[in-house]
């Protein structure tokens, strides 16, 4: 585990439930007996009723029982099992309407649900449904299906319906778009937390910590970029990412082969580029990236091109570090930096 903070930054983290600092410390409570997550919200204890524990199994081994309020002990994103057996039952049937009442019927609270989707997706449950309808209606019609087929076959009872469902989502009329640009967006947990991820046709081309403060901007780059919009729904390189990180975190891959898209300026590619070559388990300093790429005296703009990487852990600008081999400038927090880092560092043993 990475060394704990300095207990002052704990603590203003506390103060400001501060969800970056998710995972890298827990704390105890001596007055209450219970440990928590450092952004639950909860009251915050007062200075000297703290301890602090890098993680949950030390916090257990002390005496204190896990908080009900955040629930230390679960994995920071994980979706509830009725949310869960909800997407089951969507990903099987797409053309279902379920309204308010169905889903009480599946012992849900429509609210829970709409919170839920809101927070992790970005949009409604009905949003949701509708977009992975237009999704599939949109494979169907790049595989050549008539317009008419493919809008009754999304679940759509008219075709005045689809067309305009389709034209808000995709801004262009159903038979306007075929080979339109998507980008489909999914949700994946990892050991630091969920990340969202994109990939196109051609590849993945985001990947992101889903609390990093620069996601929107990323997200509004890419729309304009690509000149495409989002859609949930099924990707086979998402998948195939999904497997590469699960074997990363577990030590078992060095490299990761999944298609990349990395569309940026010339000179961010360039640097894009360069963080492919630093070898697993070895670091560069922003130097180095400088002098790698024949800029040797941009440092500041080599910098800069690593905090725009869309595309976390797999183009890996957490190893590249400061001069003085201190670790700075990491989007996702320097303690998700100094955690990949020692994660290569063990399995490289």
């Amino acid at each position: 585990m990475p060394p704990l903070p300095d207990e002052k930054a704990m603590y203003q983290a506390l103060a400001e439930r501060d969800g970056s600092f998710e995972g890298l410390f827990f704390l105890g409570v001596r007055s209450t007996g219970v440990f928590c997550r450092p952004g639950c919200p909860a009251r915050k204890p007062k200075r000297e009723n703290i301890d602090y524990f890098p993680a949950a199994k030390d916090a257990l081994l002390a005496g204190y029982r896990p908080c009900k309020r955040c629930r230390p002990m679960e994995a920071k994103g994980l979706t509830p099992p009725a949310i869960q057996r909800l997407l089951v039952n969507i990903g099987a049937d797409l053309e279902q309407r379920l309204k308010d009442a169905d889903l009480r019927r599946h012992g849900l609270q429509p609210s829970q649900v709409r919170r839920w989707f809101k927070k992790h997706h970005g949009m409604t449950f009905q949003g949701y449904l509708r977009s992975l309808r237009i999704n599939r209606a949109l494979g169907r019609i790049n595989a050549g299906e008539k317009v008419i087929d493919s809008a009754f076959a999304s679940g759509y009872e008219s075709l005045s319906g689809f067309t305009g469902a389709f034209k808000k989502k995709l801004g262009r009329s159903p038979g306007q778009s075929a080979g339109a640009p998507v980008i489909v967006l999914a949700r994946l947990l990892t050991p630091l937390g969920p990340m969202l991820a994109g990939a196109t046709r051609e590849g993945v081309c985001l990947l992101e910590f889903s609390e990093r403060r620069m996601l929107e901007t990323q997200l509004a780059r890419l729309e304009k970029r690509f000149h495409a919009r989002f859609l949930p729904g099924p990707n086979e390189h998402l998948n195939r990412l999904r497997r590469e990180l699960d074997l990363y975190f577990q030590g078992r891959l060095r490299e990761f082969k999944v298609p990349l898209v990395m569309d940026g300026t010339e000179f961010q590619e360039k640097v894009w580029r360069a963080l492919l070559t630093i070898p697993y388990g070895q670091t560069r300093s922003y130097k180095q990236q400088a002098i790698m790429i024949g800029k040797p005296k941009a440092v500041r703009a080599v910098g800069r091109a690593n905090g725009d990487n869309r595309i976390a852990i797999i183009i890996p600008c957490h190893r590249v570090i400061g001069d003085n081999a201190q670790l700075t400038g990491y989007g996702g927090g320097l303690w998700r930096k100094r955690f990949l880092l020692d994660l290569e560092q063990k399995n490289l043993k």
